[in-house]
């Protein structure tokens, strides 16, 4: 009775389940299909009826991003042009001149030349301002211009360039620009390796093995890996980089979406170079993705001890879709978890605030998640170190002096008044922090705080409602107080704001691999990776081993 009972009521749930996901997903079609068919009447009746003439190219350009805006920052269209771009960037054959630039309205800043590629070859330094690129001024050239300086190897590019109010004229002949994902390994003392893992491109697995490798014949017993700033990168290659420390078979992520086919765990699969060497893995809010993965596994397994601060938590995944007309959609498919089960998403991009901004939750909300040997450790986005280093963390004065380049524009003052210092190692004085400061005066310099913003924001509304003149003496009266406190900021950061200023200057005068020789003597974090690793006893404690 029991089992006629069983089979004549569980089929029909069972049925009930399969024929409501059919009439969801229906409902769903009909939705997407009658949306369309809105769309594309207002489009073609936009386009048959406005007063002026439209561009139907921009038009849907335009709108398909405004779309996609509503959704996480990682989901974008690439338009025809856009995957061109895309593909030259990422072929063999592409070229370029070596450097980090940024775009100010009419021209391109050299953040930093890299040492022996085509842009330093050719004699441009940081803070050098290109104005114009073969016979294209920058000033009439909207598109990015980065693409200006790209072509076949040994193509010969003239260019003219803006040097402390001077304009002067160079040729950059063009090589194949390899920028490596280790870009500086040695050792910090007889026992202590160090590395960094700049990038997670195709070759970081093994540029970091042979890294690993070549300290550990050099008598290295312990290693620090320097994760500090790294975007992320190719999922495998955080894989395998796990595995230079784990043995095969061991869970390292999983990423988990509504679509079956993109559920994947992934596991380590050859053996390991050395699964007992002490480990300190170096992270910062500015290591995101592949960074996250190699810091959240090797924290989950027990395996390195995580130092610095909170990592960036940027967990969710995207894959490439091939549109008609050889455009294409960057679609965030799945998620990132640890080991553990974490997620290492920080932003909630499908709740967000009256503003539009997402939301992040409160940390009391956090949730409990164990690792191998049955530590605690918590989700909430990104990977919270063992041992956080809250010093670490930009002061919101300094991060204003550097997002508004106040550093890097001192600094490039600071060369040129200053040219043969060498392989001297800069210091700033308490005369040069008084220049420093004298320059932010003469330049105007805004710090453009949180609540600076506001505070002008707040004029601009009144001057829009046309009330700004009732308020006139209060709003110049808070601003001043609150330039007051940001100059008072100057002084109380002052250790803080030099070392920055002296981490920039070293750039200028020994490159990216001067300053990390700096670091092996001189920086916090590495300071106190040492010492975990020089006190077994601290370093066991910690892992519960």
């Amino acid at each position: 009775m029991m089992s006629s009972f069983k089979k004549r009521y569980i089929i029909p749930v069972f049925a009930g389940a399969f024929l409501y996901v059919g009439v969801s997903f229906k409902e769903d079609f009909f939705e997407v299909a009658k949306q369309i068919e809105i769309f594309t009447t207002l489009f073609k009746e936009l386009n048959k009826n406005y007063v002026d003439e439209t561009n139907p190219g921009e038009l849907m350009d335009r709108a398909i991003k405004g779309m996609l805006a509503s959704l996480d920052p990682y989901t974008v269209f690439f338009n025809e042009q856009d995957v061109v771009r895309f593909k030259i960037n990422n072929t063999g054959e592409y070229t370029g001149i070596g450097v980090l630039i940024t775009r100010k309205e009419d021209r391109l800043i050299i953040k930093e030349p890299y040492k022996n590629f085509p842009a330093d070859k050719a004699g441009l330094k940081a803070g050098d301002e290109i104005i114009q690129i073969g016979d294209v001024l920058l000033a009439d050239f909207k598109d990015d211009a980065s693409q200006l300086l790209k072509g076949a190897k040994n193509t010969k590019i003239d260019i003219k360039y803006i040097r402390q109010g001077k304009t002067n004229t160079a040729q950059i002949v063009l090589d194949e620009v390899e920028i490596k994902s280790v870009p500086f390994f040695g050792k910090i003392d007889d026992k202590t390796g160090y590395i960094v893992l700049a990038h997670f491109n195709k070759k970081a697995g093994l540029e970091t093995k042979n890294a690993l490798e070549q300290l550990k014949k050099e008598g290295a017993e312990r290693i620090v890996l320097d994760l500090r700033d790294n975007p992320g990168g190719l999922l495998n290659e955080a894989v395998t980089i796990c595995n230079l420390f784990v043995p095969k078979n061991e869970i390292i992520v999983t990423t988990k979406s509504k679509i079956d086919k993109h559920n994947n765990v992934y596991k380590t699969t050859k053996e390991p170079v050395d699964t007992e060497i002490p480990l300190a893995i170096i992270v910062n809010g500015r290591s995101a993705s592949a960074s996250e993965i190699v810091s959240g596994a090797l924290q989950d397994l027990d395996r390195a001890v995580i130092i610095g601060s909170r990592s960036f938590g940027k967990g969710l995944v995207q894959r490439p879709v091939d549109l008609t007309y050889g455009t294409q959609l960057k679609v965030t498919i799945s998620r990132y978890y640890t080991p553990s089960g974490r997620c290492i998403q920080a932003l909630d991009y499908s709740h967000k605030d009256k503003n539009g901004i997402a939301t992040k939750r409160d940390e009391k909300n956090y949730t409990a998640f164990k690792t191998k040997k049955g530590r605690t450790v918590y989700d909430g986005g990104g990977i919270q170190p063992d041992i956080a280093l809250d010093e670490t963390k930009l002061s919101p004065i300094a991060e204003a002096l550097e997002k508004n380049d106040a550093i890097f524009n001192f600094a490039t003052q600071y060369y040129y008044k200053n040219p043969n210092l060498g392989n001297t190692i800069p210091t700033i004085s308490e005369a040069d922090y008084q220049d420093f400061k004298q320059f932010l005066k003469s330049t105007k310099f805004s710090f453009d705080t949180q609540t600076e913003l506001a505070l002008k924001a707040t004029l601009a509304a009144a001057k829009k409602e046309q009330i700004d003149e009732t308020i006139t003496t209060e709003y110049q009266q808070l601003l001043t107080a609150l330039q007051k406190s940001e100059t008072a900021l100057l002084d109380k950061n002052q250790k803080e704001i030099k070392n920055l200023i002296q981490e920039e200057l070293i750039k200028r005068y020994q490159y990216q691999e001067g300053l990390y020789q700096f670091y092996l003597k001189n920086n916090l974090e590495i300071k106190r990776a040492v010492q975990v690793l020089n006190s077994p006893a601290e370093y066991k404690t910690i892992l519960k081993m």
